[in-house]
């Protein structure tokens, strides 16, 4: 059973102060070898249908179908692939150019799947309220904190009112204080190495559930619901958030699930689809 409960935005936690951001494979200040398309991060999964089908698309099945979607770094399109049958339009902004012409390469076809480059922090090519979804996965848990805020802020102004989003970001910072951390850090990789602590898959240590909370927040955005979950690990080092623009002035309470049990679900998903292949 996860744990369930709600907590209101005006009493989160207080923003920690920032941390070095260490960049993940792929970044935009480091070249990823993109010869899997991606497809390498489902693995857990089995494949990235799996993983749509079993684990991104029922937690934002109420959002779609949809008239427009915003997808913030795309990659490669191995999310597009699916979001743009949901939609009547589709934009796809990636701070990597190589990653911009192989989904422009990719959805030629589509002539409602738009691919733009921008900066890694800024939407400047979304018109004002002009967005129903937006939705990142995998990506945004390597920003840090002020990356974030800076997007949040920009989809304060891009969504329409009752827009939501959905982002998949980083709670490592949850841990900030917790044993582990103040474990030297060559001895830290040894203990990761023997199964001792969780690797962070380089989780950017400056975001939370919380500070996502407090941004929204302060962006004028209401958090709905936030899954805290595991990744290859045993820590609830990653958070899914759902938000909306809805006009109000009012912040209302956060839906707050945490999530253990997430692998084990990809475990499962993958079981299946090996069966069904």
């Amino acid at each position: 059973m996860v744990e369930q409960w709600t907590e209101n935005p005006r009493v989160a936690g207080s923003i920690p102060a920032p941390a070095t951001y260490w960049p993940s494979m792929p970044s935009h200040s480091t070249k990823y070898d993109w010869k899997d398309a991606g497809e390498e991060w489902s693995e857990p999964w089995g494949s990235s249908a799996a993983q749509w089908s079993g684990t991104v698309l029922p937690r934002i099945r109420d959002c779609l179908p949809t008239g427009t979607i915003l997808e913030i770094a795309p990659g490669f399109g191995r999310w597009t692939h699916y979001l743009k049958d949901y939609c009547q339009e589709l934009s796809a902004v990636d701070a990597s150019s190589e990653c911009v012409e192989a989904c422009s390469r990719r959805f030629a076809a589509e002539s409602h799947v738009h691919c733009y480059l921008n900066d890694g922090r800024s939407l400047s090519m979304i018109p004002d309220a002009s967005v129903d979804f937006a939705f990142s996965f995998d990506s945004f848990v390597h920003l840090p904190r002020e990356i974030v805020a800076g997007y949040l802020n920009e989809l304060r102004r891009t969504l329409k009112i009752g827009g939501k989003g959905f982002i998949h970001h980083s709670n490592l910072g949850a841990y900030a204080d917790s044993l582990s951390e103040r474990v030297p850090e060559p001895l830290r990789k040894v203990l990761r190495k023997i199964k001792i602590l969780d690797w962070e898959h380089h989780r950017n240590p400056t975001m939370s559930a919380d500070v996502f909370r407090s941004l929204c927040a302060r962006t004028g955005l209401n958090c709905i619901s936030q899954e805290l979950i595991n990744w290859r690990g045993r820590r609830l080092i990653d958070c899914l958030s759902l938000f909306e623009r809805d006009g109000s002035t009012e912040n209302t309470s956060t839906k707050i699930v945490r999530n253990p049990r997430f692998m084990r679900e990809a475990a499962r998903i993958r079981r299946q689809s090996r069966t069904q292949t």
